[in-house]
This record gives C-alpha cells, sequence and structure tokens, in this order.
C-alpha cells in the first residue's frame, strides 16, 4: 500500500458538498475530490453532520471527518504510448524526469459524533472504488484508533457494517473487533455491530 495521510473536511467544504457542489468542496480543500463525497449517502452524511455541529459545538471535533489521503506515481508514457519503453535497455528512461508523486483523496473516515454517556464512539470509513483493496481503509481506521486511544474519554469503540459488506469486515478483523449483537438503521437496514476497547487493557 502507498503512504497514507489525512487532511481535516471542515465546514465550509461540508456545506459544499451537501449541496452537491464538488468542485467548491474541493476547492477548499485544496484537492480534486472524488465523487463519492457527493453521493446521495454522502449529502446526507454532511447535512447531518452539520446540524450535529450546530446542536453541539464542543462536540465538532467529533463530527469533522478526515480526508483519507494516499500517494500515487504519474507516469509519462512514451511517444508510442507505452509506458517504460526503454527499461531494460541500460540507458536512462527520459521520461522518469517526469514522473512524479502526487497526493490524491481516497476517501474518508470519521466518527459518527461524541462519545456517548458510556464512553462509546462508533467509527465510519469510504473509500472511491477506485482505490479499494489498496489498505486505504484499514489505514483510516487505525488512524481513528489512534485517537480513540489518546482520549480518556473514550472506552469502546464500535462499528456497525451490513451482513453482506465482506470487504467492510475484512477491514475490521485485524483490529480485535468483537461481535456484540445487531440493529436496524432507516437507511442501511440490518446491521452487525462491532465493538472493541479503545486501549489495550
Amino acid at each position: 500500500m502507498t503512504d497514507t495521510g489525512f487532511r481535516e473536511l471542515g465546514r465550509t467544504a461540508m456545506e459544499a458538498l451537501a449541496a452537491g457542489e464538488l468542485a467548491a468542496g474541493s476547492r477548499a480543500v485544496g484537492l480534486d475530490l472524488p465523487d463519492i463525497f457527493v453521493d446521495e449517502g454522502a449529502r446526507w452524511l454532511w447535512r447531518y453532520r452539520l446540524a450535529q455541529i450546530d446542536a453541539d459545538p464542543e462536540g465538532a471535533a467529533w463530527c469533522v471527518r478526515q480526508i483519507v489521503l494516499g500517494t500515487v506515481t504519474d507516469d509519462t508514457e512514451d511517444a508510442d504510448g507505452g509506458a517504460g519503453a526503454d527499461a531494460g535497455r541500460g540507458d536512462a528512461d527520459p521520461g522518469d524526469e517526469l514522473r512524479g508523486t502526487r497526493e490524491v483523496a481516497v476517501g474518508h473516515v470519521g466518527f459518527h459524533g461524541p462519545p456517548d454517556e458510556a464512553g462509546m464512539v462508533e467509527v465510519g470509513y469510504v473509500i472511491a472504488p477506485a482505490y479499494r483493496r489498496r489498505g486505504y481503509a484499514r489505514a483510516g481506521l487505525a488512524e481513528l484508533l489512534r485517537r480513540c486511544a489518546a482520549d480518556p474519554s473514550v472506552r469502546v469503540v464500535r462499528a456497525a457494517v451490513s451482513p453482506d459488506n465482506a470487504a467492510s469486515l475484512a477491514t475490521l478483523a485485524p483490529f480485535g473487533f468483537t461481535h456484540v449483537g445487531e440493529q436496524w438503521d432507516e437507511r442501511d437496514g440490518r446491521e452487525l455491530l462491532y465493538e472493541r476497547p479503545a486501549r489495550a487493557e
């Protein structure tokens, strides 16, 4: 997997994305955001998170999503349209100096809100189809768990996953989550509930 970074998706960007304005949201964060940031589910999410922030400004930090950043390599094709046609000839490829890396937004991760009375927070993660199966969801989840471990108000971390979402279940597998039950979500239907301690006992 390539290197992973994170950038906060602030209120200005969320307001633009909630209105379906992908270009304005991209300008607000200085990145070209993929279409998953303005699909139906995402627009609902931004509206919901903005309402949470308005209702509880002190809990805003728990409602702002983090953009997951991946690093990709730009390859320059040769005149015949083939990448690296001179590779293996012993001479340096004249296109090498034109190749470089750049950061791209591959998805977003975050919490569903501040810790509740029992110290429980719920995590969520979304990765664009073109960047799935590269470890970005696991990297994003690891970052959320790191933040939970550093906050003494968090005792339990929860994830709610559709039973047929094999990829999301696989994302949870290395992190010690235990199946604790299920729930019915008005938008997503039946969900399996998984939890783990915020810190190692």
